[in-house]
């Protein structure tokens, strides 16, 4: 008998599937590796004595409308409430500082907010041995609108809760970067004042200031108090001529 001849290329192709038989396809697997490494989020607590709110610019433009103050449309009006001295310049010094930031033309504010700023400028410093900073004062209506542009947590420019920064009776304090006694010291001063209804002031939480509308009243209860603390004075007792008085 003869034995079939097989073609060689026939038995390559036979051998090829048998291998391709012994090893099935199998998918790369794509292991997601996770990180191990934690996200630390910084979380401060936020639970001011003065929260902001509507009713709040409700009170400040009510007192606007006591006074009967207007609202300033632009630079032009802003100019001439500086020339009647309506407006009066905030002065930097040894206890108080600006924000670089803060036009020039706009550090002036209402005669009463001025006597506010200066007294709690000079209290803070003889607590802390450190400035107050003012950074926004007296705005136009013109710049408001601008402002809301690109920050929309800004007062609107119109209407009931419109911002009290226009009319000249407002600042906003620095608080960033107080520690946590200075902020609660500050809260301390404002609260008795925001009680007897001479100031009405809020801790902003995006901009971390301490906006303060203050009253015209203020003026008059500063001059009280310090008309009363001269008569205090003159009703002390005064040491007799003969006694001699020492120094130290």
């Amino acid at each position: 008998m003869q034995r079939a001849v097989v073609p060689s290329f026939l038995l390559i192709a036979a051998l090829c599937v048998q291998a391709f038989g012994l090893h099935s396809y199998v998918a790369p697997r794509h292991v997601r590796r996770v990180s191990t490494r934690r996200a630390h989020v910084r979380r401060v607590s936020w639970n001011p004595v003065f929260r902001p709110s509507r009713d709040s610019l409700l009170r400040q433009n009510e007192e606007i409308d006591r006074l009967e103050l207007p609202r300033i449309q632009d630079d032009a009006e802003l100019e001439q409430l500086k020339s009647r001295e309506e407006l009066v310049p905030i002065v930097a010094g040894r206890t108080l500082r600006f924000d670089p930031r803060l036009d020039p033309s706009r550090r002036y504010c209402r005669p009463w907010t001025l006597d506010f700023v200066d007294d709690l400028s000079e209290a803070y410093y003889k607590q802390f041995h450190e400035q107050i900073q003012v950074n926004s004062a007296v705005r136009t209506v013109k710049g408001q609108k601008k402002l809301r542009r690109h920050n929309r947590n800004a007062a609107p420019a119109e209407g009931d809760i419109a911002s009290s920064h226009l009319a000249g009776i407002t600042v906003d304090l620095q608080r960033r970067g107080m520690t946590r006694q200075q902020v609660q010291w500050v809260e301390q001063y404002m609260t008795p004042l925001r009680d007897e209804g001479l100031i009405e002031p809020e801790e902003e939480r995006h901009q971390w200031v301490f906006h303060v509308a203050v009253s015209g009243r203020y003026a008059d209860w500063r001059e009280a108090k310090m008309l009363a603390g001269v008569r205090q004075d003159e009703n002390e007792p005064q040491p007799d001529d003969d006694v001699i008085t020492g120094e130290r």
